[in-house]
């Protein structure tokens, strides 16, 4: 995604605003960790995981749930549990599972995908989807799943935009999957229900690792049989784990105590980003922060050396020439967006 043009430093991280992946456990999310209750998973025997399972499923109004390693495996779980080899995935073409996943669902399943574009909100236009849906024909792959994407860049996708796009793709026999990465941002700014904003859509991934704050870790959930195939390419793909309750008890803590404070990080985006407008060498839209990621548009030739200079002083950005990223999270302080803000307007004064 965006590691190339990273600067390295030896000093100490001050703060990290690469990615809100970069957090770190809280002291009560370590305490639960250590306290977990743990079996054999690989056996169904740890219940803390079981537990997790079943709590994730509810929160999103889904019949089961399946503990995967990653983001990346949670997607490619769901897509080889819809698709068999020589069908086709219908997906965003700003989309994770089609830029940032290797190409998973070909290399291991045989799966194609099909890019539909997608417009500065993230959405794809319903014709769009329509158009890209391939005929009955044997010249042509099998279209057989829609898959979508909450938040996109820090974009929300609203209840109406996520069923309007299913609701094409139901129409012409598609089964629709959305990578949830940051959904619980979406959630809390439109305040709604999670199980509300993902009604229309058959399966989610739900990412602990990010604003949630976990140390791994992702949900899938869906209907009980889709997750039993889900659950048989988990253990294709290397993913039977054994004691991971110290995992799962981390998610527990994350869906009961870090998913309303997600409105802190959307605060303080926007702070930085009125912060930052006055920055005259630069640009940056306030209006566009929805979420928790503030993009800056720079001159030719001022990333790296932006990024070497924050480094110097502990502040980590991401990659990136014309534009930077820069995403908060739970270790972010009111006080380090004034920071940062000073030493950027600094840096171009």
């Amino acid at each position: 995604m965006m590691y190339a043009g990273v600067a390295k430093t030896n000093r100490p991280v001050r703060m990290d605003m690469r990615s809100d992946t970069v957090t770190q456990p809280t002291a009560a999310m370590r305490r639960a960790m250590a306290e977990a209750e743990v079996g054999d998973d690989v056996y169904g025997d740890d219940p803390t995981v079981n537990a997790l399972q079943d709590k994730a499923a509810k929160l999103l109004g889904k019949e089961a749930g399946l503990f995967v390693a990653t983001g990346t495996q949670s997607n490619l779980c769901a897509t080889l549990a819809h698709c068999q080899r020589g069908d086709e995935i219908l997906v965003g073409d700003s989309y994770h599972i089609f830029r940032d996943e290797a190409g998973g669902a070909a290399v291991l399943g045989g799966v194609m995908m099909a890019p539909v574009l997608t417009g500065a909100s993230g959405a794809m236009r319903p014709d769009d989807i329509a158009a890209t849906v391939k005929p009955d024909d044997a010249h042509c792959a099998i279209s057989r799943l829609l898959c979508l994407e909450n938040t996109v860049a820090g974009h929300v996708q609203s209840a109406k935009t996520i069923n309007e796009m299913a609701a094409v793709g139901r129409a012409h026999g598609l089964a629709v999957h959305l990578d949830g990465a940051r959904l619980m941002n979406a959630v809390v700014k439109l305040g709604i229900s999670a199980a509300e904003l993902v009604a229309g859509v058959d399966t989610v991934s739900l990412c602990l690792s990010k604003g949630l704050g976990t140390p791994a870790g992702s949900v899938l959930v869906g209907p009980a049989d889709f997750i039993r195939r889900a659950h048989r390419i988990r253990k294709l793909v290397g993913g039977g784990m054994r004691q991971i309750g110290v995992l799962a008890a981390a998610g527990i803590h994350a869906l009961d105590h870090h998913i309303d404070r997600l409105a802190d990080d959307h605060t303080h985006a926007l702070r930085l980003a009125e912060g930052l407008s006055k920055v005259k060498a630069i640009q940056v839209n306030p209006e566009a922060v929805e979420t928790n990621m503030v993009f800056i548009g720079l001159p030719d030739g001022a990333a790296d050396g932006l990024r070497a200079h924050l480094a110097e002083r502990g502040i980590l950005l991401g990659g990136g020439k014309k534009q930077i990223r820069l995403v908060t999270h739970l270790d972010i302080t009111g006080d380090d967006i004034d920071l940062l803000t000073e030493e950027i307007s600094h840096y171009f004064a």
